[in-house]
């Protein structure tokens, strides 16, 4: 075994979620090694639906222009809704437009940005890309044998995949994003709950020109039922890259072969002679579970190692991303000092809920999408689906501790949602000018840096406070504690902000 070598925060898992945790990472400062046993990031299309939120972060790591202008994100712009039909060339039979989609459609009013439709393929390499830039550690090729936990820290054993060397890695933290069916999670002796496995499919990744029978539609999804069981086309570029989602039967483990691929996809189009060329096959099983703890002594579950659901919202993967930011500030936070470990208590107590509300909206939307394409008339959707927002966002951000902080927008068109995600942040009203002493004082008393900066009236409005009231807000965008009116107290800002670096927010759930 090679010698052992040293890190803050090991990564196990090079994926959407491993990625953006090495940048986030990266960002702030704390040295992180990410190990991933494939040779690089996945080719396959796959997961491609990014949330406003997920952009906001993304625009944090300073990639948002980046990824907007990806080759898929720039054909899929103009793309909007879900639609039903026989074939592609056949017969409509209707589109989805119940009150809880909202599709790509712009959250006005909850943030500066805006849905983007790119494909994790592209993504991938940009995150990558991205954490090297910052001062990531990424050793694709190496693969996790295990670890052992000590008084202060985590040992790992990896292995190079080419030559079968290993080596002891050391760290502080371990975060475990090794996907749905990586291990580690059962290893930790973490179980799951939730509805298990819905549903089996096959993804085929293939070259057609369907330009003729697309007639010029642009939509997100198209399910038909064409292929005899329940199937969806999804654009990568509206012409001729495409995916189509292929349900399988549930005992049914096998692969299609290109043969039987190109019938689907033909049957899918409803053009009988179309060429076709296969691309990629990938299995996978839609599942609604989420992990019993996120955390295990000193290893954390981040993204699939933590929850799984349905693609039905898109929520999977923005989740994961969203735990990593949200994982990443604590352990920057205790890893210089400013925290002691029990802020990273607040991880399990906050994400969990978050994905345990997504995780159920994501199985009633997968629910509900046979009765849409059954066509006809079909019975209301299940009344305990929310809208996109609601789960996206979460409560409506009002200023309340434990939610979201607002999107407003600042003199020079900036938006509060940029001033979040490094350090915590003191915002106040017109005629709060004391507050900016009482974050300077408190920021001396907690040994912390801590933003300051004033809002107008209508800032007031969306955070329920008085000209001269105040939020401080936490690295993640999460309100930490909330004054009405001025610093009478200036001290109680400092047994808030000393507070928030050692407990969770009660309430905060997104």
């Amino acid at each position: 075994m090679d010698a052992q070598e040293r890190t803050s925060v090991l990564i196990v898992g090079g994926g959407l979620v491993g990625l953006a945790m090495s940048a986030f990472l990266a960002r702030l400062g704390v040295p992180a090694l990410l190990v991933e046993r494939r040779s690089g990031p996945s080719p396959h299309p796959r997961a491609r639906g990014v949330n406003p939120r997920t952009m906001e972060l993304l625009r944090l790591l300073g990639i948002a222009d980046r990824v907007r202008d990806a080759e898929s994100a720039r054909a899929l712009a103009g793309n909007h809704g879900i639609v039903a039909v026989e074939t592609l060339a056949g017969r409509r039979l209707g589109e989805l437009a119940e009150p809880y989609f909202r599709g790509v459609r712009d959250p006005a009013g909850l943030s500066p940005e805006s849905w983007c439709m790119v494909h994790q393929d592209e993504l991938e390499p940009l995150l990558r890309d991205r954490a090297v830039e910052l001062g990531a550690a990424h050793r694709f090729g190496t693969e996790y044998v295990g670890h052992t936990e000590t008084d202060g820290g985590v040992v790992a054993t990896v292995r190079d995949t080419a030559s079968g060397r290993t080596a002891a890695v050391a760290a502080d933290r371990l975060v475990v994003a090794d996907g749905a069916g990586g291990g580690i999670r059962e290893r930790l002796g973490i179980g799951t709950h939730g509805p298990g496995a819905l549903a089996r499919f096959v993804n085929i990744a293939f070259t057609a020109d369907l330009t003729g029978p697309l007639d010029g539609r642009r939509f997100i999804m198209c399910y038909t039922t064409g292929t005899g069981t329940r199937s969806a086309l999804l654009p990568v570029n509206n012409t001729d890259r495409w995916m189509l989602h292929v349900l399988r039967d549930a005992d049914d483990a096998s692969l299609p072969g290109p043969d039987e691929c190109a019938a689907l996809v033909r049957a899918a189009a409803g053009v009988p002679d179309l060429p076709v060329r296969v691309d990629g096959v990938l299995p996978w099983v839609s599942a609604g579970r989420v992990a019993d703890a996120f955390a295990a002594g000193r290893a954390f579950l981040v993204g699939d190692a933590a929850h799984v659901m349905p693609p039905s919202g898109a929520f999977g993967a923005n989740v994961g991303v969203q735990d990593a930011h949200a994982l990443a500030w604590r352990l920057a936070a205790v890893a210089r000092g400013d925290a002691g470990p029990a802020l990273l208590d607040g991880y399990d107590a906050e994400r969990r809920p978050a994905a345990d509300h997504a995780m159920r909206q994501a199985v009633l939307r997968s629910r509900d999408r046979p009765r849409f394409v059954g066509g006809g008339d079909a019975p209301p959707p299940d009344p305990d689906l929310e809208p996109d927002e609601n789960v996206v966002f979460g409560p409506e951000p009002d200023g309340t501790p434990g939610r979201r902080a607002p999107h407003v927008v600042l003199p020079g068109g900036t938006s509060t949602i940029h001033r979040y995600g490094t350090r915590f942040v003191l915002g106040h009203g017109p005629a709060g000018d004391g507050w900016g002493r009482a974050a300077a004082a408190a920021a001396a008393d907690a040994g912390i840096g801590v933003d300051a900066y004033g809002g107008d009236d209508a800032w007031c409005a969306a955070h329920g406070v008085a000209r001269d009231g105040a939020v401080l807000v936490r690295p993640d965008g999460v309100v930490a504690w909330r004054a009405a009116t001025g610093p009478d107290d200036p001290g109680a800002l400092a047994g808030a902000l000393r507070g928030a670096l050692a407990a969770p927010v009660p309430g905060a759930a997104r």
